[in-house]
């Protein structure tokens, strides 16, 4: 286990790379969520973890668990909507699994349990509902395989997850919206990639980054990139759906 300083500097370098990536998806994850929700999940994404990054750098000796935890109170405090207290709720819930032996390859399976827990909660959503759902679950289901079944070291394993992250974000595209304000759209929903999926992508994909300045290891990507759609997603957005995107962000 990395000691404190080494889990800081780490926690402080992962929110800085997130608010980077969602700050350059910001216009894509605006065109996807134009096509089924109400096009603000890439600003939304964008301001509150650039709020959280910011936030992190203040706080110079903090634990590592209450690094993770000022996340979640951060993205609640400037993210609305529902998706402030479905991500910064959820984060903010299991950072409590680094609190005593601090980010491990077991707290950190911990930790992605009790999240996918908690967004599932929240949100009310389940796999095959098109929502972040359906990337998170598979992400969290094969890293904590690799690390306690196939014992694999954690960036490896992280790698996979991603893997599987990105996998089921493409699962978005071909099934109906089931949750929030896409649901509305009904069958005119197929198609069409979850934002809140995509956005979960981004987040792994900039942790695994990190990951791979901080430990030990080589990282093979097996998963084939997903495809921006042809299509202009804002062409099938629909006037007068509901503004309740609980569980699809």
């Amino acid at each position: 286990m990395a000691d404190a300083d080494t889990q800081r500097e780490a926690v402080r370098a992962a929110a800085e790379n997130v608010a980077d990536r969602l700050e350059d998806e910001k216009e894509y994850l605006t065109d996807l969520d134009s096509a089924i929700g109400d096009a603000d999940h890439g600003a939304n994404m964008s301001r509150g973890f650039r709020a959280a990054a910011d936030a992190e750098a203040d706080a110079d000796d903090a634990e590592p668990s209450d690094l993770v935890k000022q996340v979640g109170t951060t993205l609640i405090s400037e993210v609305g909507g529902a998706s402030g207290p479905l991500y910064g709720g959820s984060i903010m819930s299991a950072s409590q699994t680094f609190a005593e032996d601090g980010i491990t390859a077991e707290t950190s399976v911990d930790f992605a349990e009790a999240y996918l827990d908690k967004v599932k909660d929240r949100g009310d959503a389940r796999i095959g509902a098109k929502t972040m759902v359906d990337a998170l679950t598979p992400a969290v289901h094969t890293y904590k395989k690799s690390i306690e079944q196939d014992d694999l070291p954690p960036l490896e394993a992280l790698g996979k997850a991603v893997d599987a992250a990105e996998r089921g974000v493409e699962f978005t595209v071909p099934i109906r919206a089931e949750k929030g304000r896409a649901s509305y759209l009904g069958w005119r929903s197929v198609g069409h990639q979850d934002p809140g999926a995509t956005s979960t992508l981004y987040i792994m994909e900039e942790l695994l980054a990190t990951a791979e300045e901080y430990l030990e290891g080589d990282v093979e990507r097996d998963a084939t990139a997903v495809e921006q759609p042809d299509e202009d997603p804002s062409d099938v957005a629909e006037d007068g759906a509901a503004d309740d995107d609980e569980g699809g962000e």
